[in-house]
């Protein structure tokens, strides 16, 4: 008799459903590639949303933008399918708590980006720091709002300190098949450079929710694109927005590679 474990499983070795995740790795590194674009010319001054719907408008202005933008928005569904697979697939493991927490963070991570290409596909315009300060500020406006804003920021403070971890320790070559000589060679240097300019992104977004739950208000709060500009206005502001910029870029390489090398 099937279990919904054993069913779980038996979804997650399916061949399609690897190779459509595999299709959801390469288009979140092309999201990146064009996100570390973008915070590059907002670093040497030029305009433009440095976040995943910036980055999503910029692929679908390009020549087939819109059928990529699909082709993309599925990829990245199938890859949080994947995902969610994998952390119901784990269940009952020893041990098996926090590689599902994982699996099933990711899974919302991924189809939350997803959603966020298929907005864009159909027409939407959304504004991923307007959205931040809208949702910061029903966040406050809740009894006891202010810690529970303070505490999503320290939760993306913490994920930022993560990144940077795997990309300081690669542990990232765990769930990848190294290819030897050169190519690994700069396979590994993507991935540490990507994991923590990613970190850095992820940590200063986890700042800005804690400023704005520290002051309670939510004009403080702000997504990517308010996490590049702050960095902008510090010492050496540019030179730092600059490296996150090409980092975000080394990143999506690392995620182009990873599609090809991924163990699943």
């Amino acid at each position: 008799m099937s279990t919904p474990k054993k069913t779980a499983r038996r979804i997650e070795s399916d061949p399609r459903l690897r190779t459509l995740a595999k299709a959801g790795y390469a288009a979140t590194g092309l999201v990146h590639v064009l996100l570390g674009s973008i915070v590059l010319a907002v670093a040497f001054g030029g305009d433009g949303d440095a976040d995943q719907s910036g980055a999503f408008q910029a692929l679908a202005a390009s020549p087939a933008g819109l059928v990529a933008l699909w082709a993309v928005a599925l990829a990245l569904l199938a890859l949080a399918l994947w995902h969610a697979v994998a952390a119901f697939a784990g269940a009952g493991e020893k041990g098996s708590w926090s590689r599902r927490l994982s699996e099933a963070g990711q899974a919302v991570a991924f189809a939350a980006l997803g959603v966020i290409a298929i907005s864009v596909a159909i027409g939407g315009r959304s504004d991923g720091d307007a959205s931040v300060k809208e949702t910061s500020s029903g966040v406050l406006s809740l009894p006891g709002g202010a810690l529970i804003l303070g505490a999503v920021g320290a939760g993306v403070l913490v994920a930022g300190i993560a990144f940077g971890a795997i990309g300081v320790r690669r542990s990232f070559r765990k769930k990848l098949s190294v290819p030897t000589g050169a190519m690994g060679t700069l396979v590994v240097t993507l991935g540490v450079v990507g994991y923590v300019a990613k970190g850095v992104s992820l940590a200063t977004v986890g700042v800005l929710l804690g400023v704005a739950a520290i002051r309670v208000d939510p004009q403080e709060a702000g997504g990517l694109d308010g996490a590049v500009r702050s960095l902008l206005e510090l010492p050496a502001g540019p030179v730092i927005a600059i490296a996150v910029g090409g980092g975000l870029i080394a990143y999506g390489l690392f995620c182009l590679f990873r599609a090809r090398y991924a163990r699943l």
